[in-house]
């Protein structure tokens, strides 16, 4: 069984990695740092192991577990699936969360500043304000959802005590007349009442603003525009953990680096091929998608579209695909077990995703607006190149392989479609069966570049500098 980040991050996605990354670094420096998030009890008993244990297992040993704070409600303890594509449940599950949070987390460890993440958090910017608690908001994607007053003060939270904080979608002329009838949108809530706001990308945040990224809030739009022209929108570039780095994965059955890259990562794809019953073929391309397939913003349809397609055209090269998460759960048994020698799912265990990274040729990025997605960097520093839709985040870190001109590392396109997609596999497919000289050369060279481009170091010291930008101090007192 893999461990609760493990299984969280290939849920989430890399929010949780980017957490625990940040988390350890913070400590690592003696910042006094307390963590909140719903007990699951039900999901982390069958999944993993308990989440202090994870918890303590990411940061060093010595973390009180007094820091570590699970917030109770029944909600959690026996909801046996993340929510997916249900938005009433998602929210209910995000109040009851945000309520613990608000009436036991927050009064019993009185914070000097208070970091959210995303919708599900929306709420307590504005609750922090009340208490003149400073509140960095952080935004990984730009979905969002919306709920009344009425809807929190049935579940628990005091929602007339910081209304005027809120953000509506209609102007909120009184507290009675938008009880009811007037939802708050929770994602502009958390960048409206926030001391200040960031995002992974520079790009993602002005094409939100300029209207460039079709279907989300206007409401979204103005609140950005309002921070950024205060000066208080701010874009930190993501980065992975170091322990992102094939030559001492203690996960790979061969480590490797860029210059011997090529026969380990062979024998990486003969072991997980093994591990998940795929035809064992060392020289069959391998397309992983490291991102699990549950959030819309993942394009995971697109998968489901060309996936048969795909592997029928390839079938001469016994083309590969392998995905992080659950088949069943992601609507794929049916692929499972019509192309069982061709197509796996390796569960939310770190270690075969680890693997998958160093087996695979290919990483599958088709995402539609979401800037933090690790894999476009952690797939070219184990050198399987990334196949990605041209969303912002992604594309300031990665650009068209240019295989004359020695720049690039992945393969993009434009339409994100499932023609699209089907388009830039055929193109990734194309440069696997070069010569394998010209191959490596070109592979060995992401490798080095993306090693050097990645660090998490300038990731944790932009959001050290932010902290001490909000709170007007040291966060670690000399």
């Amino acid at each position: 069984m893999g461990s609760v980040s493990d299984y969280l991050s290939a849920k989430a996605g890399s929010v949780a990695d980017i957490s625990a990354t940040l988390l350890r670094a913070l400590f690592e420096q003696g910042a006094d740092i307390h963590v909140a998030m719903p007990n699951y009890r039900k999901i982390f008993n069958r999944k993993i192991p308990l989440l202090v244990r994870r918890a303590q297992r990411i940061l060093p040993s010595e973390l009180p577990e007094e820091r570590i704070h699970l917030a109770a409600d029944r909600d959690f303890y026996y909801l046996d699936h993340i929510p997916n594509g249900n938005e009433y449940d998602a929210v209910r599950i995000s109040l009851n969360f945000q309520r613990e949070v608000m009436n036991d987390i927050i009064p019993r460890v009185l914070p000097d500043l208070i970091h959210c993440q995303d919708w599900m958090t929306g709420l307590i910017p504005a609750f922090a304000r009340k208490l003149n608690i400073p509140c960095l908001f952080t935004m990984h994607n730009a979905q969002s959802a919306a709920c009344t007053l009425s809807r929190m003060e049935d579940i628990g939270i005091d929602a007339a005590s910081f209304w005027q904080y809120l953000f509506y979608e209609q102007f909120p002329y009184s507290y009675e007349t938008s009880r009811d009838a007037n939802p708050v949108d929770l994602l502009s809530s958390g960048v409206f009442a926030s001391d200040y706001f960031n995002t992974g990308g520079t790009n993602f945040l002005h094409r939100i603003i300029g209207g460039e990224i079709g279907g989300l809030d206007k409401n979204l739009q103005h609140e950005l525009a309002v921070k950024m022209g205060e000066g208080k929108a701010v874009s930190i570039s993501n980065a992975p953990d170091p322990s992102f780095n094939p030559t001492t994965d203690k996960g790979l059955l061969r480590r490797y680096h860029a210059k011997n890259h090529h026969a380990a990562k062979q024998y990486n794809k003969l072991y997980i091929q093994e591990l998940l019953g795929l035809s064992m073929d060392s020289s069959a391309p391998v397309l992983f998608w490291p991102s699990g397939l549950d959030s819309a913003a993942k394009g995971g349809a697109l998968l489901s579209e060309i996936l048969s397609d795909v592997l029928f055209e390839y079938s001469n090269c016994n083309l590969q695909v392998v995905i992080a998460g659950d088949a069943l759960e992601n609507g794929f048994a049916e692929s499972v077990e019509s192309h069982r020698l061709n197509f796996a799912a390796c569960g939310y265990e770190e270690r075969l995703v680890r693997l998958a990274y160093a087996a695979s040729d290919f990483v599958l990025i088709p995402e539609l607006f979401e800037p933090s997605d690790l894999s476009q960097m952690i797939g070219p520093i184990y050198g399987s190149i990334p196949i990605a839709h041209e969303a912002d985040g992604l594309h300031k870190d990665i650009e068209p392989l240019n295989i004359g001109g020695d720049r690039g590392n992945a393969f993009l396109f434009k339409n994100c479609d499932a023609a699209g997609l089907m388009w830039a596999v055929r193109e990734a497919l194309r440069f696997y069966a070069l010569p394998q000289a010209e191959k490596s050369r070109q592979i060995e060279r992401i490798m080095i570049e993306s090693a050097s481009d990645f660090s998490h170091s300038i990731m944790v010291c932009r959001y050290i500098e932010l902290y001490e930008k909000v709170l007007n101090r040291a966060i670690v007192p000399i």
